[in-house]
Order: structure tokens, then C-alpha cells, then sequence
């Protein structure tokens, strides 16, 4: 039984999961680095343990450092949150060398999911639909061969990667190889492996995803779609629950997605990518962590992912089938970013003096700030999400307008403005936009 939980992160996340814990009334432990010695997370928390410098390596991502916290604490269990550990094989084997419960999938998914080309070749073989490319890592000579068969454009992407990192997008061959040996160096840097694969490039995709949850009895549902075609340098800024596709489109996509984790055996939380173009839908990725967006699926599920996450962990089996799940309503999720959108989004970190959060009965805020918060410059520039959800979706969008209209943020640049400039274009408010629609937009073209 999971009584006591360490929560291995920090930021927004790790006070959702330190909320959820309260509402069970689980004990929580925080971590933290120096840097965020007077971070929310650690105040919210139970007991909290300073674990290392701020670097990143010596704090959240030391795992020997993090193990040891959780053994000097006593605690059952390791919630790794979204990022940094969430997704590493080797910090779930130290979890099982130290006996303690690591709330989130097997091993044995994560090391098939993690590796994109390895997820490629899985989902083919399971008959998921896939975007035309190679199911495995090539050689330069190997995607040279490939890109001229299938015709640019063509998009590499490294084997281990994700935000965009090791991604390059070719459009003619003339530049292919100097572009395959940067997407390789990059990629070499970011993740420690090299390794690209190749496949076409689709020109005015959506992004849709499906939430799909796995016990240890084999039981495996899918808890609705989510839009996330609003994406910024190949990050997600704005999504959507349910995805607004048809009824058939949406039977085939959830279908597939349960399929897709039936064939890793997948426990837990986790959630199964696809790009959508002229009514075809094609696998991406697997995310095999809770997403950043997972409170859209709970405004319109009425789940708590996070208790639901632990409830798995516990051994205990899914409380409802496929048929009880109802879905409720429209939600909507903007993700505020410490950052200048004029300039190239870059970060813009800094101390917070004032804060002033939306509330009401259709509005939600998860973010770690309040009035003399700092925002250091060490990690990821998210500081929050702010959630709506109504009976529809123009609802939702009158209520997410007012509430980012509310929103106080003082101190620093952030991306205020920038949202809800997305929000009054007539496309988005058509709800008729694909993960091109920012590049447009700054073009001019979504007026």
C-alpha cells in the first residue's frame, strides 16, 4: 500500500501530483535544488530534501541522489512527474533495486517507446497506421536513398528525441546531407545518441492524441482525444479536449491507440500521438508519462489522472470499463511560458512581485507562482497552465478570453498577450487550424 510518496521533479507538476497526494491523504516528500530552495513545491510538501546544486544533473536528474532521499524518507513510492525521469528505464531499475514503487509504466514500454524507430517498427507490426518512412535508424547513405524514393519533403528526426531537438525538415535534396549530418550532431548533443530516422513530411497536419490508461490485471481503456495543433518551435502552447473530428475518425483513432499500447503491454498513464491529414491519421509517438495537458481530459472525464496514476501503482485494477467512461463538455488548456514570443519565444526568467490568478466555476490554474515567486533560468520556461472547461466549445472560448484578460503576471515577459491574440483569430475560434497555424499566423495569414 503506497502511504508515503517522494515526488521527483519540480515546477507546476510536482504541486499537481503534491495536491492529488493531500486529496488521498498520501504523505509527500519534495526535492529540490538550490535554486529552488523557496519554490511552492517544497512548501506544499510534507518533508522536502535539498538534493543537489542547480544544474539539472546534480539535482533532478541524480538519480543516485534522488534514491537515497527516497530511502533516508521512508517513502513507498517515486512519482517522477512529465520529463526529466519520468521516461528512463535505467531510473526504474534503480527504483526496483531500492524496493520502491515507481508510479508510471514498465521498462520494457518505455525502452520501446523511447527509441522512436523501434516504436515505428512495434506499431507496424501491431497495424497502426504510419507516416511513410523508415521503421528504424539509417545511415546517411540509407536516408539519401529513402528521401529520393518518397520525394521531399522529408523530415529527419533523431531516434531519441522529442521538442524538436535532431529535427530537420528537407525540402530539397541539394541540402540533404549537410542537413542529415547537423540533425545528427544535434542530436548527439542533446541525447547522447545520434541516431536519426526518416519519414515524409506531412504539409498542414493536425496534432491529435488519445490518453489511454493500463492496470496490471490487462485491462486497457482510452479516456478521450486532445487537440494540440497550436504548437510554437514544436512545442504544444494550446490544446483541446475532446479533438474536434468526426465520430468515425475518432472511433478509428481511439481503436488504434488501444491498440498501440496492447502491444507493449503498457500500464499506466500514457498517451498515443498521431498527425491527422485529409481524414488519414498516422502514429507519431507514444508518450509514456503523464502529459502536460492531462487536465483538459480531466475536466472533461471528471477523473483525477494523477490519483488514478497512483491507484494503478498500487495494483489496484481500473475502476471503470471502456462504457462508463462519459465525456462532458469542452476544455481548453494555455500553457504560460516565461518567454518573448517576438523574440523567437526565448526565455525570460526573473522574480515575480505581484500574481493574480482567474478563478470561478469553469476556470482552473495549475502553476507553481505566487506574489514574489521567482522564475529561475535553469529549467523549462513553463509556469503554468490556465484550464477552462464549459458545456461547449464557443463557451469555453468566451471564459478562457475573459480569464487570460484577468490573469496579472507581473515582473517578467510572458506569453499573455501572445495567447490571446491566438484565441481572437477567426481560425482558432472555426476551430479550423493545423500545426502550421502559428508559422501563419506570424505571417500574417490567420488575421
Amino acid at each position: 500500500m503506497i502511504l508515503k510518496i517522494l515526488v521527483a521533479n519540480r515546477g507546476e507538476i510536482a504541486v499537481r501530483i503534491i495536491r492529488a497526494c493531500k486529496a488521498l491523504n498520501i504523505e509527500t516528500v519534495a526535492v529540490y535544488s538550490t535554486a529552488d530552495a523557496e519554490a511552492l513545491h517544497r512548501v506544499l510538501a510534507d518533508h522536502a530534501v535539498c538534493i543537489g546544486g542547480h544544474a539539472a544533473q546534480s539535482s533532478y536528474l541524480n538519480i543516485p541522489s534522488i534514491i537515497q532521499a527516497a530511502l533516508n524518507e521512508g517513502v513507498d513510492a517515486i512519482h517522477p512527474g512529465y520529463g526529466f525521469l519520468s521516461e528512463s528505464p535505467e531510473f526504474i531499475q534503480a527504483c526496483d533495486a531500492a524496493g520502491l514503487i515507481f508510479i508510471g509504466p514498465k521498462a520494457s514500454s518505455i525502452e520501446q517507446m523511447g527509441d522512436k524507430a523501434m516504436a515505428k517498427h512495434v506499431m507496424e507490426t501491431a497495424g497502426v497506421p504510419l507516416v511513410p518512412g523508415s521503421t528504424q535508424a539509417v545511415s546517411l547513405e540509407e536516408a539519401t536513398d529513402m528521401a529520393t524514393s518518397i520525394q521531399p519533403p522529408v523530415l529527419l528526426k533523431a531516434v531519441a528525441g522529442g521538442g524538436g531537438k535532431g529535427m530537420r525538415l528537407i525540402k530539397d535534396l541539394t541540402t540533404f546531407k549537410s542537413q542529415f549530418l547537423a540533425a545528427q550532431s544535434e542530436a548527439e548533443a542533446a541525447f547522447s545518441n545520434g541516431a536519426l530516422y526518416l519519414e515524409k513530411f506531412l504539409t498542414h497536419p493536425r496534432h491529435i492524441e488519445v490518453q489511454v490508461a493500463g492496470d496490471h490485471h490487462g485491462n486497457i481503456v482510452h479516456l478521450g482525444t486532445r487537440e494540440c495543433s497550436i504548437q510554437r518551435n514544436h512545442q504544444k502552447i494550446i490544446e483541446e479536449a475532446p479533438a474536434q473530428i468526426s465520430k468515425e475518425l475518432e472511433q478509428k483513432i481511439t481503436a488504434a491507440a488501444i491498440q498501440a499500447a496492447q502491444a507493449v503491454d503498457y500500464v499506466n498513464l500514457g498517451t498515443v500521438e498521431f498527425l491527422v491529414m485529409d481524414g488519414a491519421f498516422y502514429f507519431i509517438e507514444m508518450n509514456t508519462r503523464i502529459q502536460v495537458e492531462h487536465p483538459i481530459t480531466e475536466m472533461i472525464t471528471g477523473i483525477d489522472l494523477v490519483a488514478l496514476q497512483i491507484h494503478i501503482a498500487n495494483g489496484e485494477p481500473l475502476p471503470f470499463k471502456q462504457s462508463d467512461i462519459a465525456f462532458h463538455g469542452h476544455a481548453i488548456e494555455t500553457r504560460l511560458n516565461a518567454e518573448k514570443p517576438e523574440e523567437n519565444f526565448r526565455p525570460s526568467p526573473g522574480l515575480i512581485p505581484f500574481v493574480h490568478f482567474p478563478a470561478g466555476p469553469h476556470v482552473r490554474m495549475d502553476s507553481y507562482l505566487f506574489s514574489g515567486a521567482k522564475v529561475v533560468p535553469y529549467y523549462d520556461s513553463l509556469m503554468g497552465k490556465l484550464i477552462v472547461h464549459h458545456d461547449t466549445r464557443d463557451l469555453a472560448l468566451h471564459v478562457l478570453d475573459a480569464s487570460l484578460t484577468e490573469l496579472v503576471i507581473d515582473g517578467i515577459d510572458h506569453n499573455q498577450a501572445f495567447l490571446r491574440s491566438i484565441i481572437a483569430t477567426e481560425a482558432f475560434k472555426k476551430g479550423i487550424y493545423d500545426t502550421t497555424f502559428i508559422s501563419h499566423m506570424v505571417s500574417g495569414e490567420n488575421g
